[in-house]
């Protein structure tokens, strides 16, 4: 795994160790979804708490097991220098065990999803992915930037099988430029052996995988399978979990191409924003 750097370590061990206070709950939030500050010697950092016991049942995924899959989700992000995930730990808190998860201050100003019109969707810098409906009956488009970081995202996606990419899942922080870094939130719904992958990001699919996303899959994949990432994957997921992440990710090199659609499952997720 690549070596996160100090800044970093010094964020995940600040939430792993750090008292973690709990000052509100996200009442929009799907499972149990607390705002909160972890502090330690003078230094402090606002987070998000997801206890386990917060978490709904699910019909295909295991129940208790959303926690474990958005820590996977930061390792496979940082192993693979995509850096699309917030730090992301999992240790105990005022309700238990859980994820804690670095908040990010959003920029609202700057959306990396929308939409608009269809006589209106045609944008520099941007892809229209979706026909759809307004509420009036409408004609409109969806659309999503076409920037780097989320084309690093939308592959990030594609590896993690994630199930739910909606558009507020898009995190843009401020300071950042429109089109600059973005990371991602709530990962959950990741990992499943079956293919599930929902997300708004289809701008790329068919597009050819550059150099370097062959080599950062490269690396990932022999990571996973012989490196160190596999042990810290071992305690998150199954065996037939990590097997299926280390098979999505050779199908991907041997296809050679940006994840399509295709017509086997929902691939939008729902609502898409």
């Amino acid at each position: 795994m690549t070596d996160p750097g100090p800044e970093h370590t010094s964020m995940l061990d600040l939430l792993t160790d750090g008292d973690l206070e709990v000052t509100g709950r996200l009442v929009r939030a799907s499972n149990g979804t607390f705002f909160g500050t972890v502090s330690a010697a003078g230094d402090a950092v606002e987070c998000v708490y997801k206890p386990v016991r917060g978490e709904r049942p699910l019909w295909d995924f295991p129940d208790g097991t959303l926690a474990a899959r958005e820590r996977a989700a930061y390792l496979v992000s940082e192993a693979a220098d995509w850096h699309v995930v917030p730090p992301t730990v999992l240790r105990d808190g005022p309700f238990g065990f859980g994820m804690v998860q670095r908040w990010v201050d959003v920029d609202v100003s700057k959306p990396q999803v929308d939409v608009a019109p269809a006589a209106e969707s045609s944008r520099a810098g941007w892809f229209a992915v979706l026909d759809a409906y307004d509420a009036e009956d409408r004609p409109v488009q969806l659309l999503h930037r076409a920037s780097a970081s989320l084309r690093a995202m939308a592959l990030f996606d594609a590896v993690v099988n994630n199930a739910d990419r909606k558009g507020s899942h898009i995190l843009p922080e401020k300071g950042q430029p429109a089109d600059g870094p973005v990371v991602g939130c709530d990962h959950g719904l990741t990992f499943h052996s079956e293919l599930k992958l929902r997300t708004v990001l289809w701008g790329w699919s068919g597009e050819s995988l550059e150099s370097d996303e062959r080599a950062r899959l490269t690396t990932l994949l022999d990571d996973i399978v012989r490196g160190p990432l596999r042990s810290a994957l071992d305690p998150l997921l199954t065996p037939t979990e990590i097997l299926a992440l280390a098979e999505r990710i050779d199908d991907l090199l041997a296809e050679g191409v940006m994840p399509e659609p295709g017509d086997r499952w929902p691939t939008i997720p729902w609502p898409p924003l």
